[in-house]
């Protein structure tokens, strides 16, 4: 699990329970995608509430959400796309 600690003191991370993250103080989660499938069985994730792209179509929902942790990791973690 990675975090970002912002000048802030806020800190940003891809949710996972690693850790206790109330542990850090107020926690404040968002939904990052939607991960669908369509009518005929594929998977889809939907970035679009993190400014992001549609990934898909995939065979299996786990390939889908391993594209979506990427794309978070490489695009919205670091620093969230302008909207």
């Amino acid at each position: 699990m990675q975090l970002l600690i912002q000048p802030d003191g806020g800190v940003r991370c891809i949710y996972d329970e690693a850790i206790n993250l109330s542990a850090l103080g107020r926690v404040q989660i968002r939904r990052a995608s939607h991960v669908e499938p369509n009518d005929d069985g594929r998977w889809f994730a939907d970035l679009d509430v993190s400014g992001g792209p549609c990934l898909g179509p995939f065979d299996r929902r786990s390939d889908a959400l391993a594209a979506e942790l990427r794309w978070l990791c490489d695009n919205w973690l670091v620093s969230e796309p302008a909207r």
